[in-house]
């Protein structure tokens, strides 16, 4: 009698890569957590005002976010492994450097130059182009999952940033980070493949007969990303998204993340305490998130977009009542509340560039990310001067109130697509 046995089924490389890919965005999102609890140390030891800090905080936004774009076509150029090594690289010069700066135009070239390249290579760009090439089934979850990564550094660093710059000063809490983002290259560098092909295989779920071929690298990487743009700005849904994200990024990066541990610590509570509750915000982001990424997967994604800004609006308007010297049952509802809905917008509009424009979505998502970033980096600044002003933050937490009911209005008026609206063949750059 014999007895036949299947082979065990190996786990697929796609989810190796996408291990690899969240590990390196983990360690990127750790120097974009330390702007909240580094402005009064910097405000202290070198008397500059916040608005001065919140500029180079915004220059950082800018260029995370601009960068974006012209990141996803150098990775089609040149391949996600070398573009994304590279950038974690400069992240950390970029991190270690600070520990000699001594003048403010120093701050901006460091923490927003070289790390707002470095981590803009390192951008939501990333995430979709590892989510659109090697993954056909869960590839709204993989997204989420690698979206979650950003809030996860927060989680790790931001108690460890702020704890340090404490008790031991910035500097030692900057080089921590440097060597954090120095330390993944390696990993980046033996696990990250740049396209299914590369080892004989197909993406995650695809059909059987899918052909395993690798595309043709395109060329002109600055051509590429600004003709995606130029034809993406004619359609509708495109302008839709961005304002949407511009307000997102407003209402996250560029205000809470930034100003929310001083605006704590105005009314009494200790930076720690305050940067303990943003990181608690990344826990429930995590979560948030993923089931986020589920859900895009079977729910219209306009109308996940429409829900989570409107709530967003509603949590930012109540914020400046829950500011006390300690901890409230009100202040844990808001940080379970918005962190669950932080960067639950990802998957969505992932989704819906993808949906609308199809092989170019990635990097169309780059540039609507890259609103997301210029939005963070106006709030980041005017947050900082309404300070510096009124002595509070209250106005510029019911502003952001208001803009988020106008990016649900937004997100619930983009058409739905049957076909993508850009042809990937017209992208691609002549020899």
């Amino acid at each position: 009698m014999t007895v036949e046995t299947r082979p065990a089924r190996r786990l697929h490389r796609a989810w190796f890569v996408a291990a690899a890919a969240f590990v390196a965005l983990l360690a990127a999102a750790g120097f974009r957590a330390a702007p909240g609890v580094l402005i009064d140390p910097l405000h202290e030891e070198f008397g500059w005002s916040r608005a001065t800090i919140g500029s180079a905080v915004s220059v950082n936004l800018v260029l995370y976010g601009l960068f974006a774009p012209f990141a996803a076509a150098l990775m089609e150029r040149f391949g996600i492994r070398r573009v994304s090594a590279t950038a974690l690289f400069v992240v950390a010069v970029g991190a270690g450097g600070t520990v000699f700066m001594s003048a403010s135009w120093q701050l901006i070239m460091l923490w927003g130059v070289l790390v707002g390249v470095g981590t803009g290579s390192m951008a939501m760009s990333f995430a979709a182009m590892v989510a659109t090439r090697w993954f056909v089934r869960h590839r709204g979850m993989v997204t989420g999952v690698l979206t979650a990564a950003g809030s996860t550094g927060q989680l790790i660093f931001l108690p460890v940033v702020a704890s340090l710059a404490v008790h031991d000063g910035w500097r030692t809490a900057s080089m921590v980070v440097a060597i954090a983002a120095l330390a993944v290259v390696p990993v980046v560098l033996l696990a990250v493949r740049d396209h299914p092909a590369d080892i004989g295989t197909v993406a995650y779920g695809a059909p059987e007969d899918t052909e395993v071929a690798r595309p043709t690298p395109t060329v002109g990487t600055v051509r590429r990303g600004l003709t995606v743009l130029f034809q993406a700005a004619r359609t509708r849904s495109f302008w839709l998204l961005a304002v949407g994200f511009a307000i997102c990024g407003a209402t996250t990066n560029g205000l809470v993340s930034t100003h929310f541990v001083p605006a704590a610590h105005d009314h009494g509570m200790p930076q720690t305490t305050a940067a303990g509750l943003l990181a608690l915000v990344g826990i429930f982001d995590v979560v948030g998130t993923i089931a986020s990424g589920w859900l895009t997967d079977r729910v219209d994604p306009r109308l996940l977009l429409g829900v989570y800004y409107a709530l967003r609006g509603v949590s930012l308007a109540l914020l400046p009542q829950l500011f006390t010297d300690s901890v409230q049952p009100s202040m844990w509802a808001f940080i379970l509340f918005y962190g669950l809905d932080w960067v639950a917008t990802v998957p969505p509009t992932v989704a819906l560039c993808i949906r609308t424009f199809g092989e170019a979505g990635p990097i169309v998502f780059g540039w609507v990310f890259a609103c997301h970033q210029l939005g963070a980096a106006f709030a980041a600044s005017a947050a900082g001067a309404v300070r510096d002003q009124l002595g509070d933050y209250a106005v510029a937490w019911y502003v952001a109130a208001g803009l988020a009911v106008i990016a649900s209005v937004a997100s619930l008026s983009i058409t739905r697509s049957g076909k993508p609206q850009l042809v990937p063949r017209a992208l691609v750059g002549d020899p």
